[in-house]
């Protein structure tokens, strides 16, 4: 009776997972239409038709890549990072070094941290209500013309596996990082947290 109950709570769990990740997938594939209708825009703008677009994705792509490129995959070039910022916990304890360069920024974790995207408030505060609503913003403003498309603020979360060894971030100004920095500070030290107990 007891193996049923706990092969009961195993896939009660395992079910709990997969909606999590269909959720993580929902809202993946929200922001990669919210992409694409950008990347239709700027394409629309630079004289492409929309049949041309649906028809010759790949020519449409390689006609204007630099417009795809800074809205669909969000990478840093490489900058030259003039300041330098630790966050630590209120312990004292190192969690992550910011790089910040002009209107870009690198998280990158302390070497002795393991930190797992899966733990919370990583998603559902740092990725789900600072990022992406940064980003949705952004998008919004670009799609009524007041911000150039190249100035969307976009991030790249770079991962070996579970855990985050890098966050990517461009079009940051003052105000940005400064909610950045203690955002992301403020998550890490409640996963750190976890991490210990």
């Amino acid at each position: 009776m007891s193996q049923d109950a706990e092969k009961i709570k195993r896939l009660v769990e395992f079910k709990e997972r997969i909606e999590k990740r269909i959720e993580q997938l929902k809202a993946e594939l929200e922001e990669l239409q919210t992409t694409l209708e950008l990347v239709n825009a700027i394409l629309l703008e630079k004289g492409f038709k929309r049949a041309e677009i649906t028809a010759k994705p790949e020519a449409a792509v390689e006609a204007a890549p630099k417009e795809a490129e800074t809205a669909a995959a969000p990478t840093i070039p490489p900058v030259g990072y003039e300041n330098v910022i630790q966050l630590k916990a209120t312990s004292g304890e190192l969690l992550a070094t910011l790089y910040v360069g002009e209107n870009a920024l690198r998280v990158v974790p302390a070497e002795d941290k393991n930190f797992n995207v899966n733990t919370q408030p990583f998603n559902s505060f740092l990725v789900e209500r600072v990022l992406m609503k940064m980003q949705e913003k952004d998008f919004e403003l670009a799609r009524a013309g007041q911000l150039l498309p190249e100035k969307v603020f976009s991030y790249n979360i770079v991962k070996e596996g579970d855990f985050f060894r890098e966050i990517q971030i461009r079009n940051v100004d003052e105000e940005r990082l400064r909610e950045l920095k203690s955002s992301i500070r403020w998550t890490l030290e409640k996963m750190y947290e976890k991490m210990k107990g």
